[in-house]
């Protein structure tokens, strides 16, 4: 029996690397060799026990690596092929993928739909934080990385590059918009990089970290607040000279951010919410104008597939975009569960660990 090494979630508080079986593969399936993957603030949502899997799970769903064996029925590929998956593995063919909302995939329900039905790694089935991974419906879900791009360069993409983007883009994002965009962690810089692309004509970054608010200049912030030593609320007001901005992008997931996030909102704004929430959310009644300001609230859970995987290749490699610099840690897998520490903790200000055997 074919034996692998993993980070495997034993209970809340521990995640630790063992032994399992390397998957069979099905006919629709891809078995992936890991090159290289890191560790998603979800994950650690997983380890204090604020997102629920089950024990024994393979952690993990940002993978970069080269196909090692194809499913009898996977055409268009070829093992030995540097690939990315993303975060989402849709099915490619459930009512919700065929609505283009693969992330709610309900393939196999009695209508189609299931919420986060699409997020299947390090969820639902075992990820990748491990030496290889199995990746389901692989003609749906494997992008070839070019052969001009590194590992690093296409490590973003599965997760943080697409649900950062996606923030601006479920927004509504215009020509000329002002847009705030609160945290700015890996997904907070990504968004404010996509706002951006998208045209805003002013970008402002909120956090309280001095290095993610420099970073956050490189991604394309016109102006940076740290909310440790001025009110962010204020000084976004002050900025847009008591009009507010048409969006406002969460991205941390927190009472206090989404608060903030409507109350800088002006009539008729959007505020998009790519945040995983652990408590129920309060909307203050006065930034929500009783109801009555035409705002919208709008989600986003990261886009997948193997389009959404190409395109924003494409991005990276028109060098329209660099993230390379979110990677300010690496280990090796054997070394992943000092890894979660540091990450766990956001010690020696990590952004973001490149994972590699």
């Amino acid at each position: 029996m074919a034996m692998m090494k993993a980070a495997v979630f034993v209970e809340p508080g521990r995640i630790v690397l063992d032994d399992k079986r390397i998957p069979d593969v099905g006919p629709q399936d891809a078995l992936i060799r890991v090159t290289t993957t890191t560790i998603c603030g979800t994950d650690i949502h997983i380890l204090k026990g604020e997102y629920p899997v089950e024990r024994g799970l393979t952690i993990g769903h940002e993978p970069v690596g080269v196909i090692e064996k194809l499913g009898s029925g996977v055409r268009g590929y070829h093992e030995g092929q540097r690939v990315i998956a993303g975060a989402i593995t849709p099915s490619g063919w459930s009512t919700a993928c065929l609505c283009g909302c693969g992330s709610q995939d309900g393939a196999g329900t009695k209508h189609g739909w299931k919420a986060m039905g699409g997020w299947r790694f390090g969820n639902t089935i075992d990820g990748c934080q491990a030496e290889y991974v199995l990746v389901p419906d692989a003609m749906a879900n494997l992008a070839p990385v070019p052969d001009t791009l590194t590992d690093e360069q296409v490590l973003m993409c599965p997760d943080i590059m697409s649900t950062g983007f996606s923030g601006a883009e479920s927004a509504g994002v215009r020509i000329g918009d002002t847009v705030a965009v609160f945290a700015q962690g890996p997904i907070g810089l990504c968004a404010t990089a996509g706002a951006k692309l998208s045209g805003a004509s002013m970008v402002i970054g909120v956090d309280r970290l001095a290095n993610r608010l420099h970073i956050a200049t490189q991604m394309g912030a016109d102006h940076v607040i740290d909310g440790s030593k001025v009110d962010a609320v204020e000084e976004i007001m002050r900025l847009t000279d008591g009009r507010g901005v048409d969006v406002a992008i969460e991205a941390l997931g927190t009472q206090q951010t989404f608060e903030a996030s409507l109350r800088v909102l002006r009539p008729g704004g959007t505020l998009s919410s790519l945040g995983v929430y652990s408590t129920d959310l309060t909307i203050p009644l006065g930034a929500f104008a009783s109801g009555l300001g035409d705002h919208k609230i709008v989600t986003t859970l990261c886009p997948g597939g193997k389009e959404r995987m190409r395109r924003l290749m494409s991005v990276i490699a028109a060098r329209r975009v660099n993230l390379e610099a979110m990677v300010t840690h690496r280990f090796k897998l054997d070394d992943i569960e000092a890894a979660y520490e540091l990450f766990g903790h956001q010690r020696d200000g990590v952004l973001k660990v490149a994972i590699t055997p």
